[in-house]
């Protein structure tokens, strides 16, 4: 498994996804944010991980029931912390995903959120299925194998 090499820094990252979902096609969509919702952003104590995103009627995506806390130098004009915020795709990775969650099992989770080297907010988000519990299972043995194994080898050399 490759780095990656791009240089951003991670607001909230989602990692129980990996382990509660199989990962399938990744998106990066942008993020309308507010202005202290961008600051409270990059002071990096926003919550991804009990967030979803949804497809509405109008072919617009939502990023629901993800927690960016209150900025609390902004005292006046402070944002909603749970509030849905509207994700910016292009219209054919909209319909992408709109077909993949009318398929069966089929849902789509954030995995990230980000500042890219621009300084703008993206969100990675993903087509996922999620595993059973015997996949997750299998997943952990593959991990505590792979753990061993380095350990082993760090030993040998």
């Amino acid at each position: 498994m490759a780095k990656d090499t791009r240089d951003f820094k991670i607001a909230a990252d989602n990692r129980r996804a990996r382990f509660d979902y199989e990962i399938g096609e990744v998106f990066e969509a942008g993020i309308m944010l507010t202005g202290t919702e961008v600051k409270s952003l990059r002071g990096g104590k926003a919550t991804i991980a009990e967030s979803y995103v949804s497809v509405d009627r109008k072919g617009e995506v939502y990023l629901i029931n993800s927690n960016i806390p209150e900025y609390l130098q902004g005292n006046r004009f402070n944002h909603e912390p749970k509030r849905p915020r509207k994700l910016l795709l292009r219209e054919r990775e909209i319909g992408k995903l709109s077909q993949a969650i009318e398929r069966e099992g089929m849902t789509i989770v954030p995995l990230k959120a980000y500042f890219n080297e621009k300084g703008r907010a993206k969100i990675e988000i993903a087509i996922a299925r999620g595993k059973k519990l015997h996949d997750k299972r299998e997943t952990e043995k593959q991990r505590d194998w792979n753990r061993e194994k380095s350990r082993l080898m760090k030993e040998k050399g």
